[in-house]
């Protein structure tokens, strides 16, 4: 458009110099070549203003895709979380908090977190006791007491050892008389049975486990369901007793007590 506006101005010249003599046809051609430099510069400007909108459309442009693009690069995944669980927001690793490690002296367990020490005493030995805030017949305990064994074997298979600490279980304090009735029979208003055993070797030792159904007469639970870990170190016998109430047991006690129970182990 330049080379125009140049043109039309040569022109203009040219023409002013033929015509001279009429300075009214001068004017004329003049006046008439004032639009052309107005249009052509327009023109220019026209131009000009669209390379601009066109520029700063292709920057938007260009701004979104990388925003875009830095929003799908930092996506972060859902955050899962089970039932009664805090949201894994910022997906950190999740650690169990439903139970907390405890070392003892010669042992070491796993306790459910929302379980409190207690100070009853209820067994020869005792070193730990352990209890459900809502429910103390759900609890756990460990005693350590001499034995002249070297091995949880030469108890003889877990029942005859169980025999031999059945006063893990309580004893019947009732000798009165009393008829066969609510599945116990006559005279006992007490009763256990064991519904699983087994030996399993840890560390090169030995353990006994046990799982019995302890039932009485007066019992408003239904039942405990007791388990049993036991095993022998260095001349001293290590039981770990956990136990919770029939009922609580298929609510959801069961998990706590089984895994208190088969986490112990001697150190």
């Amino acid at each position: 458009m330049a080379s125009t506006a140049c043109f039309l101005h040569h022109h203009a010249l040219t023409t002013s110099t033929t015509a001279r003599s009429s300075s009214a046809s001068s004017q004329r051609h003049v006046s008439s070549i004032t639009p052309s430099h107005l249009v052509c510069r327009a023109q220019n400007q026209k131009q000009t203003l669209l390379q601009e909108d066109h520029t700063a459309m292709s920057r938007r442009l260009a701004l979104t895709i990388l925003i875009g693009g830095a929003a799908i690069g930092s996506r972060v995944a859902p955050a899962d979380a089970a039932y009664g669980e805090a949201a894994n927001v910022f997906g950190k690793p999740k650690t169990n908090t439903d139970f907390l490690p405890y070392n003892g002296d010669g042992f070491k367990l796993s306790i459910p977190s929302k379980w409190n020490p207690s100070k009853e005493t209820e067994y020869p030995g005792q070193v730990l006791r352990y209890e459900d805030n809502f429910d103390p017949a759900s609890n756990i305990s460990v005693m350590v007491t001499p034995t002249d064994k070297k091995s949880i074997t030469e108890f003889g298979p877990p029942e005859a050892f169980l025999s031999k600490v059945d006063y893990l279980l309580g004893k019947q304090a009732y000798s009165g008389k009393t008829q066969a009735e609510g599945g116990f029979d006559t005279d006992v208003v007490a009763s256990a049975n064991i519904l699983e055993s087994s030996t399993q070797e840890i560390g090169g030792k030995p353990y006994y486990y046990l799982s019995v159904l302890t039932r009485t007469a007066d019992g408003t639970e239904g039942g405990k369901h007791q388990l049993i870990t036991a095993t022998v170190k260095d001349g001293k016998l290590y039981i770990c007793k956990a136990q919770a109430g029939d009922k609580r047991w298929f609510k959801g006690a069961r998990r706590f007590v089984e895994n208190a129970a088969t986490s112990f182990s001697v150190a």
